[in-house]
């Protein structure tokens, strides 16, 4: 199982040992992960399975250097997370990982193509590769027609293709998807879980994925399933 603590290995995207963490003091404390340890391969898409409260959220959130360990060891592409200062962990954030939130996350006044570009224009890529990049993951996403339009001008769906290729467009190692369909309709959310599934091909990007919703697992290569802050085979 991907759930094995085996030290790393040179086809691991993420190596994750003995995570603890606890929000709060006795006798209110709740361990939100107890001694979680995982590797996620490269170039795979991994899915977290649980219900709300499981802990996936916070597992997600310390995977992606958001939040912090009581103790355990983090290592992305043989980094270790847990060793490195606020300016390492936002590099690391900007560079290595896209994240793609439930609520979407976008930008109100930007348009799509504004919004996917952002990564882009934030580490001061060149004009012409910027809107090259954009063009081609508005196409992946199937919303080249949908380029200049805002937000609330489009639906859950297409917000969250946006979000998607917004996540990949510097060509992150590892995207990050914290209940990316938990807003979604039925229908909707199998459509974003395919290109979740087809952007792992396209980019050989690693995913890890957290999800409640059982129909969504056949799109995974591997499925954790977290329960009580504990992984279970």
């Amino acid at each position: 199982m991907t759930g094995r603590p085996n030290g790393g290995h040179a086809h691991d995207a993420i190596v994750a040992e003995e995570l603890h963490r606890t929000y709060g003091r006795a006798p209110t404390a709740v361990h939100a992960l107890r001694g979680v340890s995982l590797t996620v391969p490269r170039g795979r898409l991994t899915v977290v399975q649980g219900a709300s409260g499981s802990g996936k959220t916070t597992l997600l959130n310390l995977l992606g250097g958001l939040d912090a360990p009581d103790s355990g060891r983090i290592l992305l592409d043989g980094v270790d997370v847990c060793g490195l200062d606020e300016n390492g962990l936002v590099a690391l954030r900007r560079e290595r990982i896209g994240f793609v939130f439930q609520t979407f996350g976008l930008i109100p006044i930007l348009t799509a193509a504004e919004n996917v570009g952002l990564p882009l224009r934030l580490r001061r890529a060149p004009v012409g590769e910027r809107d090259e990049r954009v063009a081609q993951l508005l196409a992946l996403v199937g919303l080249s027609d949908h380029a200049r339009q805002r937000p609330d001008e489009l639906s859950g769906g297409q917000q969250q293709r946006v979000a998607i290729a917004r996540a990949v467009a510097n060509r992150p190692q590892l995207i990050i998807a914290d209940e990316p369909t938990g807003r979604l309709d039925a229908e909707t959310a199998l459509g974003v879980m395919e290109l979740l599934r087809a952007i792992v091909t396209a980019e050989n990007v690693t995913a890890l994925i957290s999800t409640h919703d059982p129909r969504l697992l056949d799109f995974a290569d591997e499925v954790l399933h977290l329960r009580d802050g504990r992984l279970h085979s």
